[in-house]
């Protein structure tokens, strides 16, 4: 067998044993193309992804209120965190374009997935949390403060991106 097939093999049994561990925890797949392991949002669960600067920063939000969720981070310098479903974003997080519900049945690559750019990656894995999805309001609280933080240290690319939509009206 060669070095190739043998990797496959046990990204193979990675990805069943993963399939396996999230449906035994009751978060939802569906499927995907080829070997991806894809969670169903809507039902037990939605997903909003943010830049992983901003996703750091809603870490520690998280950290300083003493709570621990599951994070995943994507090749596409992405981070994304579980939460409970039918929570809409509110207004003030809709203008930044950089923070992305998914919900409704769209399928969100989960760990350990592999893309050509990577690997989507547990930062916490959620068997440390005991699978446990954390509440809409309390991820979507983080997400504001942490956006606001940005926003106060002049790092906001949404501030960027208005003003170039203004200058291009004009």
């Amino acid at each position: 067998m060669s070095w190739w097939d043998s990797y496959r093999a046990v990204y193979g049994a990675e990805l069943r044993a993963a399939a396996v561990e999230y449906t035994e925890h009751g978060w939802p797949l569906v499927p995907g193309p080829g070997t991806d392991v894809l969670l169903d949002t809507g039902t037990v669960l939605d997903v909003v992804e943010v830049p992983a600067e901003l996703g750091r920063r809603v870490c520690a939000t998280l950290r300083d209120r003493g709570m621990v969720v599951p994070v995943a981070a994507t090749p596409q310098n992405t981070w994304w965190f579980p939460m409970t479903p039918n929570h809409p974003l509110p207004a003030e997080l809709s203008l930044h374009t950089d923070v992305v519900l998914h919900t409704d049945g769209i399928g969100v690559l989960a760990p350990p997935t592999e893309r050509p750019e990577g690997w989507v990656q547990w930062r916490v894995r959620p068997s440390f949390t005991g699978y446990v999805v954390p509440d809409a309001a309390v991820i979507v609280e983080a997400v504001q403060d942490a956006v606001r933080r940005r926003a106060e240290q002049g790092e906001d690319p949404s501030d960027a991106q208005r003003s170039e939509v203004v200058s291009h009206r004009g």
